[in-house]
């Protein structure tokens, strides 16, 4: 039996001839072009195995992947936003096979075959032969504690759901429409493509959502063509839901979910209405999935769940313990309290960051005797931002500067470098020796009605 959304896609992109699939930068790639480019990769690209895809915010990121799931071949998506050791951890624990790459100088020889994106747009098409029976991507989670946590979903993807970035565009192809993608962040050409192309769906974090409201051109957008406005990565502070309900209209939802399980619950504009209290919930669960609290931790199943860690056994039926604390209101609704590890969510993206993981690579610097990264509320309550309170060596002999230093050389990511370092003689203990980070962290929460943001 073939895959249904290989099958899909290409009725899509054979459909679809002139019209236009992808806009970016003021260029138009039809959906014609745009089989014609898959078909010019998967000429290009080997039978089975594990193609790894690092590329950035453009439309043949998406066609390589399907040039590479119509070989039959695994994906793995390298997250952009991952530090470099991980990076490579990521490559070697899937078994990377191919690696298709817009930088080969950032990859040792040896990881794998190495090939650039233009070297493969640089052939000529040949259509496929056959269509697999399923798909299987895989997308890293966790931090640099050795090999990380791979995670495989193919259902999904059959199943037609939408999870990440990835899959809202993977969505539009399915449906015929255009996307407007932008190469990065920012605020005000964000805006400038909603009033320019009329944009009619948008997907935000809470952080980049936060940007575009606080923009100054926003008073003077037109965003009344926005008819979906859906946020996602962390939950969105009561005050930004309110306000971005009062700057876009009733088209504001959010969900909530993990890479593990990408849609656990939602919660829409209509839900909202004349009902505050509901701001600070992430929404019912929605089908096919369940969920229960267990010892204050939120457990789910279902449908959109992963297939298992890779190389692991399938998780099945099982529960997945999602290290969100919450609670459900009498009518279903699920309110998040706090994590019960410590993982900070941080950056316009939403990455989460372990704080051992810091920890670790600063406490590599022969200046730091001991150090405990935490995550405090950012400006205005909005979002996370990474805390190091450092144990010197020496009194005086670093700088706040040098502990960012340390963590920037070693992660080759921001949002891994902590934004505050406080200095202290000693770290504060539990009464049976580890770090206290309850006490470090509480000061910086008085006030705050949850442990998260």
């Amino acid at each position: 039996m073939e895959s249904l959304f290989l099958t899909r896609v290409l009725a899509a992109l054979r459909s679809g001839g002139d019209e236009v699939l992808f806009v970016q930068d003021g260029v138009e790639t039809g959906y014609g072009q745009a089989l014609d480019l898959v078909r010019r990769m998967y000429a290009g690209l080997p039978e089975g195995g594990v193609v790894a895809i690092d590329a950035g915010n453009r439309p043949e990121t998406v066609l390589l992947q399907i040039a590479a799931q119509l070989r039959g071949s695994t994906v793995l998506l390298v997250a952009a936003s991952a530090s470099s050791p991980d990076r490579l951890a990521a490559v070697e624990a899937a078994g990377v096979t191919t690696l298709v790459t817009e930088q080969p100088a950032d990859w040792p020889a040896e990881v794998a075959r190495v090939i650039t994106l233009d070297e493969l747009m640089d052939r000529d098409g040949t259509d496929p032969a056959g269509l697999p029976g399923s798909v299987t991507v895989i997308f890293p989670t966790g931090g640099t504690t050795g090999a990380p946590k791979l995670i495989r979903h193919s259902g999904i993807y059959d199943g037609m759901a939408h999870m990440t970035g990835n899959a809202t565009v993977l969505g539009v192809i399915l449906r015929r429409e255009s996307v407007v993608l932008l190469r990065g962040f920012d605020a005000g050409t964000v805006l400038d493509a909603i009033v320019e192309h009329r944009i009619t769906a948008l997907s935000l974090t809470p952080a980049r959502l936060a940007e575009v409201l606080d923009h100054p051109a926003m008073t003077s957008s037109d965003v009344s063509c926005v008819r979906q406005l859906s946020l996602g990565a962390a939950p969105l502070p009561p005050r930004r839901l309110a306000q971005a309900l009062e700057v876009f209209g009733p088209v504001v939802g959010q969900g909530y979910g993990l890479t593990e399980a990408p849609m656990i619950a939602s919660i829409s504009a209509a839900e909202l209405a004349g009902r505050p209290e509901r701001l600070e919930s992430v929404g019912r669960i929605v089908p096919g999935m369940e969920a229960r609290i267990d010892d204050g931790e939120v457990l789910v199943r279902g449908l959109s769940m992963m297939v298992g860690y890779h190389g692991a056994a399938p998780i099945g039926d099982g529960w997945l313990r999602t290290g969100d604390l919450g609670r459900f209101d009498h009518e279903g609704y699920l309110y998040l309290l706090d994590r019960a590890n410590d993982v900070i969510i941080t950056g316009e993206h939403g990455t989460k960051v372990y704080s051992t993981v810091v920890e670790n690579a600063l406490a590599r610097h022969p200046l730091i005797r001991s150090v405990a990264v935490f995550g405090v509320p950012g400006d205005g309550g909005e979002g996370e931002r990474v805390h190091a309170v450092v144990v010197p060596a020496v009194s005086g002999a670093l700088t706040a500067e040098e502990v960012r230093i340390q963590a920037r050389v070693f992660f080759g990511r921001e949002h891994f470098v902590p934004s505050d370092v406080d200095f202290a003689d000693a770290l504060p203990l539990t009464a049976i020796g580890k770090v206290d980070k309850r006490a470090l962290r509480e000061p910086f929460w008085a006030g705050h009605r949850r442990r998260i943001a």
